[in-house]
């Protein structure tokens, strides 16, 4: 017997087969092989039409029982993971009356903006732990102001993870964690945000029905079945933001345990078992997947643009022909920490949220053409990375973390034991590597309540550590580091209130 999960990207769908009663991953598949389209009608916006997303399901689910050669019946259960952020809007008939407007577009800033200081950062910080922003709840109040036609025959409001939901079982559901990264849940209240619907004059009855995130949320209907190759009336159990699904998938479920990521932009995100928000909002802070009305737990969830683009553009600008990231591991290795005095600031991809929105572009300190080399580059750049990560910790520490742990995916900057080992000495952690995906961790959540799990962790388990890194008493780090911090302080100004 074997679970099934979905990873519900903006690039492409990934489906993962899980071994129900091992917890084994049997394969993972994508689709499409080329990254989907993004449809960018004005500058800053940014659209998919999520009946692209269903037919790469189909597409995907055929092709993953074909190449493990498993039949449809076999599959007992179905978890989603999804894109966060995200907008559909359907008619009484599940039709898609829009393209969605997705987690990157920027439209609805100044509508969340306002909302902020019309209802309140206090009352906004409290009830909904984040400002209204950018999220969706903003983006559905565009909708309103700029294509009421549209907004007239809307039935329901939904997340990229709801209408894959919707399209293999006929329901029409979401989950308190899902509302909450819209904006659309009150901690205070434990409950729908009406207070942000009223405001921004929105019909509380666009909100779906709501469900737990582990639950059994329906079952596959027998037009879907024919379209993926399922079996009718295999449930879907599990739903949840791309974020919180990664930490899930890196069994991060308990205060004090963190996930962590160092794609393109590099990734925070640290569990608490109160309601909490920063009053400069450089985080975000969202219902975690095991969020209960009585157990709360809290996803903060950090993110830092200038991450593993900027190693990628030293690989691609500073490196000889034929370098590879091994070998600039290995050349970084062999200088000092600290780099000999080199330093990098690596924000130049945007704006920083944990900087308060500035864009201070990417720096170079102290560069010594009589002492430096290729290698102080390299090393430089994983520490200044590795420093950014340091530094935005700090932020959930001021939030009233106690870091236990740190789990993270084996990408690109936490194969590198420069990058990996600063952040271990400095934050004082062990950091433990993982080889998994948000897919695979989505199937494993859903043998949860189809009855082959008796727990998250159990499901999860301890499948794929690959190993484990851990903090060694050494001045030199910190000395590095405080040198660096001052030079970033130099050139932001965030104040909280």
């Amino acid at each position: 017997m074997y679970l099934i999960g979905y990873d519900i990207g903006s690039s492409s769908i990934k489906a993962a087969l899980v071994d129900a009663s091992s917890g084994q991953t049997i394969k993972v598949v994508q689709h499409p092989e080329t990254e989907m389209a993004i449809i960018a009608q004005q500058a800053g916006w940014a659209e998919q039409q999520p009946e692209l997303w269903w037919d790469s399901v189909c597409h995907a689910t055929k092709k993953l029982l074909k190449q493990t050669k498993v039949d449809g019946a076999a599959i007992k259960g179905i978890g989603i993971s999804y894109q966060m952020h995200g907008l559909v809007l359907i008619d009484k008939a599940q039709q898609v009356l829009r393209p969605s407007i997705i987690w990157c577009d920027s439209r609805a800033v100044e509508i969340g903006e306002q909302a902020f200081k019309e209802i309140g950062a206090n009352k906004c910080l409290t009830h909904y732990l984040n400002s209204p922003g950018n999220f969706t709840a903003s983006k559905l109040k565009w909708v309103k102001d700029n294509e009421p036609e549209i907004y007239s025959h809307i039935h329901k409001m939904m997340l990229p993870g709801d209408y894959i939901a919707m399209k293999l079982t006929g329901k029409v559901c979401t989950t308190p964690s899902g509302l909450s990264e819209g904006i659309l849940w009150d901690f205070q209240n434990n409950g729908v945000a009406s207070s942000l619907l009223d405001h921004y004059g929105l019909k509380h009855q666009l909100i779906p029905t709501i469900v737990p995130t582990c639950s059994l949320q329906g079952s596959v209907t027998k037009e879907a079945a024919k379209l993926t190759g399922l079996f009718a009336g295999t449930p879907v159990a599990y739903r949840a933001g791309d974020q919180p699904n990664n930490a899930l998938s890196l069994n991060v479920l308990e205060p004090g345990e963190i996930a962590a990521t160092g794609g393109t932009s590099g990734v925070v995100y640290g569990v608490i078992d109160k309601p909490v928000f920063d009053k400069a909002s450089r985080v975000n802070s969202f219902a975690h997947v095991n969020y209960t009305d009585t157990q709360e737990r809290i996803g903060v969830l950090l993110c830092i643009n200038g991450a593993c683009i900027q190693y990628s553009w030293m690989k691609q600008q500073i490196a000889r022909d034929n370098i590879s990231y091994s070998d600039m591991e290995q050349m970084a290795s062999s200088v000092p920490i600290g780099s000999e005095g080199l330093r990098i600031l690596p924000f130049g991809n945007g704006a920083e949220r944990m900087l308060g929105n500035e864009n201070i572009g990417a720096q170079i300190i102290n560069l010594q053409f009589n002492q430096h080399k290729r290698a102080h580059f390299y090393r430089a750049s994983l520490e200044g990375i590795a420093f950014s990560f340091v530094y935005g910790i700090q932020v959930l520490k001021e939030m009233g973390f106690k870091i236990k742990v740190m789990r993270v995916g084996n990408d690109n900057l936490f194969q590198s034991k420069v990058f990996a080992g600063t952040i271990a000495n400095l934050v004082n952690c062990e950091i433990t590597v993982v080889e998994t995906t948000g897919a695979v961790g989505a199937a494993k959540a859903a043998g949860l309540k189809t009855g082959f799990f008796k727990t998250l962790k159990e499901a999860i388990g301890k499948n794929g550590e690959l190993m484990t890194y851990y903090p060694q008493k050494n001045e030199a780090y910190e000395q590095a580091y405080q040198i660096w911090k001052s030079d970033l302080e130099k050139n932001i100004n965030v104040t909280i209130q």
